[in-house]
């Protein structure tokens, strides 16, 4: 067989070729038909793109339509300068900031005694929560426009305030604690003004409490940090621990040996060890917090210890190896790269000691520092500290290099015990914008006496011998503040005014004044040189300065 296949072959050659090439004939063919149906797919081709495009343009056409249809939510224009007048009232040192509505923009807390409330967001009478009348409440006044959010009564009266504690009531947002009369700790929420819980302050009747309350790590376990607190009973400084979560004492009293006035600030080593560190008479004197809560709760708690403060610390006495010449006034905190150090002020200047092992790193020599000082920036990214020194009603604003404790820049101003305390504003060049009161002229060598008009001046490194007079004010300034009511913008300052401490009811204002509206009316005042550029060209220069967040 295979044979006559091989013959036939032979015999017949172009058969087989023909064989052969029918295959690849009806390839052609499948590849023509395959031809034809891409020509088909590419005049499909437009109508699909059309198609896409059309969709795609009725889609961004409806996202229009109804961007234009939908109201977008009005946000309410700040106003430059706004005030609430209270005519029978006393009110107390104590200003704060919380966004209350939830606007981007910062609102007011204060606190002031009278008869009766505003009536606007309020429906609570002193009465109502079993005070008598007078009573003090706490307000809250739109940062946008001064208008009332809400009002609370407090107390009968208030001893402290302090706000922005956290974890207070054990909720996610800070709160505000008072402690009042009669003898109740109230902590609230600055948002709303409700009460998160109330407990007796657990010192005696006769009992002075200090200032400031402490934040401290969790004692009882309860998930909510915790207040310590100190107070003057009988002459001798007392300790308590109370629950940031229900505001019950922990354990029982403490007392610390110490008698008399005295400060404190609460300070953590590089190891994570807490440290009370008072100042009393012209000595230091360190207590480890885990002493303290042990002492108190009965309980060993897992707080650390630092051993080279052990070491400084007198077993007996609880007295540290710093003394000073002179009776010291303020105790500060100044925060360095991985921890703190400590700013000890004296009648007479200042020390700044290291954090860890309290030797000096620099003294200041001065006439009598009035304030406790404030912290700036008068080179960039460069920590400052501004002092007021001075005897009577004299006195010189110093800026000193927080590393250094070299003076960067003085200026002679008049004042009197009845002036705030200076305040600060960092800007975006990254140094800060000072803020100072005096009387209405600036010192001078013919000692005149200040009047009741106080000043409010206004200083910036980028200019040296320059201030701006930015307001006069003659009421009683109670309590001073200057603000960011926005993310690094709106600059404002917000006074309080009132009758003074002692005084009988009176009117009590709470003002609100934008910086730039005010630097527009401004007086420039020169210090000895003048600067190259006029008066218009320096407010101008002030008026387009940018300020910036603290991180």
């Amino acid at each position: 067989m295979m044979e006559n296949k091989d013959l036939e072959a032979e015999i017949h050659p172009l058969k087989s070729e023909e064989g052969k090439a029918q295959p690849s004939q009806e390839a052609g063919v499948e590849k023509k038909q395959a031809s034809g149906k891409v020509v088909t797919y590419t005049r499909v081709s437009p109508w699909r793109t059309a198609a896409f495009f059309l969709s795609l343009f009725s889609c961004l056409f409806t996202v229009l339509l109804l961007s234009f249809i939908l109201p977008c939510p009005i946000r309410q224009r700040s106003e430059k300068t706004w005030r609430r007048d209270y005519n029978v009232a006393v009110t107390y040192d104590f200003l704060a900031l919380e966004d209350v509505n939830m606007d981007k923009v910062q609102d007011v807390l204060f606190l002031y005694k009278g008869a009766h409330s505003d009536g606007e967001a309020s429906n609570h009478s002193c009465g109502d929560v079993g005070l008598d009348t007078p009573c003090a409440f706490a307000v809250a006044a739109s940062g946008t426009n001064g208008a009332l959010l809400w009002q609370r009564p407090i107390a009968q009266d208030v001893t402290l305030t302090q706000c922005a504690i956290p974890q207070l009531g054990a909720t996610a947002s800070p709160g505000c604690l008072v402690a009042g009369e009669p003898r109740t700790l109230t902590a609230f929420d600055p948002q709303t003004g409700e009460t998160r819980w109330t407990g007796p302050i657990s010192f005696g009747a006769n009992a002075s409490m200090l200032r400031p309350f402490l934040e401290t790590p969790d004692a009882d376990g309860d998930g909510a940090r915790d207040l310590l607190f100190f107070a003057r009973e009988d002459d001798e400084i007392k300790s308590s621990i109370h629950s940031g979560k229900t505001g019950q004492q922990i354990g029982s009293k403490g007392s610390l040996g110490l008698r008399g006035d005295v400060g404190y600030v609460l300070h953590v080593t590089k190891s994570g060890a807490y440290y009370v560190v008072f100042h009393s008479a012209s000595f230091l004197y360190g207590y480890s917090l885990k002493d303290l809560y042990d002492s108190m709760t009965g309980t060993i708690s897992e707080l650390k210890k630092d051993p080279s403060w052990e070491k400084m610390i007198h077993n007996v006495t609880h007295r540290l190896p710093v003394l000073s010449s002179r009776v010291i006034q303020f105790l500060v905190k100044l925060p360095v790269e991985g921890g703190e150090n400590l700013l000890v002020v004296k009648s007479d200047g200042c020390d700044l000691l290291d954090g860890e092992k309290l030797v000096p790193l620099w003294t200041l020599n001065a006439t009598g520092i009035m304030r406790e000082p404030i912290l700036g920036y008068y080179k960039p990214d460069m920590p400052a500290i501004a002092l007021e020194d001075g005897a009577g009603n004299r006195r010189k604003i110093l800026i000193v290099d927080s590393s250094s404790g070299s003076l960067l820049w003085s200026c002679p101003l008049k004042s009197d015990p009845r002036t705030p305390r200076s305040a600060t504003l960092q800007t975006a060049d990254h140094r800060s914008a000072f803020f100072f009161w005096g009387s209405e002229q600036l010192a001078s060598a013919n000692g005149t006496e200040p009047s009741d008009l106080q000043s409010l001046y206004m200083f910036h490194p980028t200019f040296p011998t320059t201030l701006l007079e930015l307001a006069n004010v003659t009421d009683n300034i109670v309590a001073f503040e200057a603000v960011l009511f926005e993310r690094s913008r709106h600059a404002c300052y917000v006074l309080l005014t009132g009758p003074p401490a002692g005084a009988g009811p009176g009117p009590v204002t709470l003002l609100k004044r934008k910086v730039k509206e005010d630097i527009l009316t401004s007086r420039v005042v020169q210090l000895g040189q003048e600067e190259p550029e006029g008066d218009k060209a320096i407010r101008d220069r002030f008026y387009r300065m940018r300020y910036r967040s603290p991180a």
